[in-house]
């Protein structure tokens, strides 16, 4: 009896670790959806800073043009 308990505990704890791998690759993969949506996100606003960076030269121009 005493060796089918051991064995029932093994798978037990076999379980209980096969979960908390999966937990763990569960949260990794949450974590490089973030990063990369935030990645994204920088991108696409370091493309509307230097829009915006050009359009004001564009207008320094225009201006010194006129004088």
């Amino acid at each position: 009896m005493s060796t089918l308990r051991q064995f029932s505990e093994k798978d037990r704890n076999y379980f209980a670790y096969q979960a908390r791998q999966n937990y763990i690759r569960q949260q990794n993969s949450l974590y490089a959806e973030k990063d990369a949506a935030n990645a994204d996100e920088l991108v696409i606003e370091r493309d509307e800073i230097a829009a915006e960076r050009d359009a004001a030269l564009a207008e320094i121009e225009s201006l010194k043009a006129r004088c």
